[in-house]
């Protein structure tokens, strides 16, 4: 029989001898953790798989914290993870532990999707030196000046338009807001914009969301013999990947959950469009104008707490054996920070799971900073691109706001709007149709 070939047979107790020690190594380390930091028993070789929910993993997370408390340990298989949960624990590692929690760990998806290259998945000196040059090179093409708002007010301009075009019927705002996000994003990284319709941006966006949904398909590289010479070729590719994906997917999606919410609350729409018209009437909006717009920057902060769009954050991984709240944590220890608990936090917000920007106002009006507002993240991985990221959502939300009121299609009552979260890495509102209507 074949499967009694010598050489299927030496192949065989290959694998065993591998998977036992890979199980002993497993098991030394599991032990380290498992000790010391409560969580779920995990099975063999499975580890917690089987009470995950696969869609939404950080749904079963938030479940097991009511049950172990806000630091535990879960298992992917023979992958152990430390999760942790609610703002004050998240707060206490990002921020008042930043270096130690600075790193990614290593995973081979991630490995072979960026090949250690780049800014968002890179470790150590190459991740310093990328990060120092992908924000003094965005400073320096204007991120948080007047030369990058003039692009955004610009393409404003554009997708005005655009949505005039239609003349209030239906349409699903997928493609044209990712397209006019992006073309921010281009006009910095190639200094060009493309037309929205335009074949070969078309395909980039494309390119873009698969990415983002699956991590793609692993490019070969040549790596660079050089361990001082980040500045190669396919380095600066994956950075320029890196901010591609980071300076389209997420803002494009959270003003696409801003839509949808309008429509969904239409007094809340309403009162937008109040300030707007008392604040700076039929103007162009611009930067300046948000300090004497709180409820429309309330608001706006509200849909990006609410939509929680990345909820269980990149993953990050501890630089050095480290005590968190009298738990031991080892070096290399695979750490989820669910910011999903931190924007959800019942401690920290009036009403969590509702949309309501009177989280961020005070009594006599005033908009108010909120510490567990974390959508970017914090520390030392917090989004490069913030300050571009707000800019972005606040012209693009106004603009509409001044320019049209948004409704559902007909046929579609505002009851029958669906606030669920797609499925991804990143959790964008289900595909809806939208009617613009001139104001």
């Amino acid at each position: 029989m074949d499967w009694l070939h010598p050489i299927t047979i030496f192949f065989l107790i290959t694998l065993i001898i591998l998977l036992v020690l890979k199980m002993g190594h497993f098991w030394n380390y599991s032990s380290q953790i498992t000790v010391l930091l409560p969580g779920p028993k995990p099975l063999p070789i499975l580890g917690n798989l089987h009470i995950i929910d696969q869609e939404r993993p950080h749904r079963t997370m938030l479940k097991l914290s009511k049950v172990y408390g806000p630091v535990f340990s879960i298992q992917m298989g023979f992958q152990k993870m430390v999760v942790l949960t609610g703002y004050e624990m998240v707060k206490e590692a990002l921020v008042n532990q930043a270096d130690a929690f600075a790193e990614r760990p290593i995973i081979p998806m991630f490995e072979e999707f960026s090949n250690g290259f780049g800014l968002t998945l890179s470790h150590g000196k190459n991740w310093k030196v990328m990060q120092r040059f992908t924000l003094s090179t965005l400073r320096d093409y204007g991120m948080g000046k007047r030369s990058i708002e003039d692009k955004i007010v610009e393409e404003c301009s554009i997708l005005t338009k655009k949505l005039e075009s239609y003349k209030g019927k239906p349409l699903e705002t997928t493609t044209v807001m990712n397209a006019a996000v992006a073309s921010i994003i281009v006009s910095i990284l190639l200094g060009r914009r493309y037309e929205y319709e335009d074949p070969i941006f078309r395909r980039l966006l494309e390119l873009i969301n698969q990415n983002v949904r699956v991590f793609g398909s692993p490019s070969v590289l040549e790596k660079s013999n050089n361990i001082n010479g980040y500045f190669h070729n396919e380095n600066l590719k994956t950075l320029v990947a890196n901010l591609f994906a980071a300076g389209m997917e997420t803002t494009s999606t959270t003003l696409r959950w801003a839509l949808l919410l309008m429509m969904k609350h239409p007094e809340i729409q309403c009162k937008v469009q109040e300030e707007i018209a008392v604040t700076i009437g039929s103007a162009q909006p611009r930067a300046e104008h948000r300090k004497k717009m709180p409820y429309t920057d309330a608001v706006i902060h509200e849909v990006q707490r609410y939509a929680n769009i990345i909820p269980t954050n990149l993953p990050h991984a501890t630089t050095k054996d480290i005590t968190l709240k009298g738990y031991f944590i080892p070096k290399g220890s695979h750490i989820i920070t669910l910011l999903s608990s931190v924007l959800h936090d019942d401690s920290q917000w009036k009403k969590p799971l509702r949309f309501y920007p009177e989280h961020f106002i005070d009594p006599e009006g005033n908009f108010i900073k909120r510490d567990a507002f974390m959508p970017f993240s914090a520390g030392r991985r917090q989004c490069a691109g913030e300050t571009l990221a707000k800019m972005e959502l606040f012209l693009f939300f106004t603009t509409l706001m001044q320019k049209f009121t948004f409704q559902p299609a007909p046929g579609t009552s505002r009851e029958d709007l669906d606030l669920t979260p797609a499925v991804g890495f990143t959790t964008p509102p289900m595909p809806f149709d939208v009617c613009a209507l001139p104001r």
